[in-house]
């Protein structure tokens, strides 16, 4: 009797042993309990980073985005903001290279003197040849001068100012000539347009008087309808003012 009761001791304290150890066993199987609240702050931190992004980025400046339209509608303003220290309006800076085009064109006509006058020295020996060298460098050098230098100078000088009485034109190469039209007296007015001014969107405006047709050259198309027609209402206002 002595000894089965240390056998059944021995037995009990095994099974414990080995129930402890499944338990620690479980215990190591599971591992430490997640806390709750860790992915729920992860999740606000990412949550407030974005929206400070969010924020420092620029927003689109629509005013931006209309800023080439404004630019484009505000070009025929351009040319009219062109005026010299007495208000005197320029024409149409696209003038120069128009006259450059049309003097090119131009200056073909005249070579056909010194090819002419070639023509006729190498046909018989009464004409001597000498002559045609000259018209040709003297036409040369005005082909040169056509295409370069003397649009610019045009366009330099040629200024004009409308007001309720008279239409001050001021133009000229070397010598500027200015020409004072009485707007009482003005009895039509009209645009033309060649085919250069055409390719560069310019137009003249014609302003006819009882005894001469007197031109405003080399406006872009808006300036020069927007001129005929304040030209046609000053006329008619002093008309009606006699």
């Amino acid at each position: 009797m002595m000894n089965e009761e240390p056998e059944k001791s021995r037995k009990d304290m095994a099974e414990e042993r080995k129930l402890s150890g499944q338990e620690a066993d479980s215990g190591r199987e599971r591992g430490p309990d997640p806390e709750p609240f860790a992915a729920t702050e992860a999740d606000a931190e990412k949550s407030s980073a974005k929206g400070a992004i969010a924020r420092a980025e620029p927003e689109p400046n629509k005013e931006q985005d209309n800023e080439p339209n404004k630019e484009q509608d505000n070009e025929p303003n351009k040319e009219q903001e062109l005026r010299d220290e007495q208000g005197h309006r320029y024409l149409s800076p696209n003038a120069i290279n128009a006259w450059r085009i049309s003097g090119a064109i131009g200056s073909l006509v005249y070579w056909l003197i010194p090819l002419g006058y070639g023509a006729l020295s190498m046909s018989g020996d009464t004409w001597p040849e000498w002559p045609s060298y000259v018209l040709g460098a003297f036409f040369l050098t005005f082909t040169i001068l056509e295409g370069t230098v003397i649009p610019w100078i045009r366009w330099k000088r040629w200024r004009y100012h409308v007001d309720h009485n008279e239409i001050d034109l001021r133009h000229g190469l070397f010598v500027v000539t200015r020409t004072l039209i009485p707007i009482k007296r003005v009895q039509h007015v009209d645009t033309r347009q060649g085919p250069v001014y055409r390719q560069f969107g310019l137009a003249s405006v014609t302003v006819t008087t009882a005894g001469d047709t007197h031109e405003i050259p080399a406006l872009s198309e808006p300036v020069a309808d927007d001129l005929r027609r304040t030209i046609s209402e000053y006329a008619r206002i002093a008309r009606e003012d006699l």
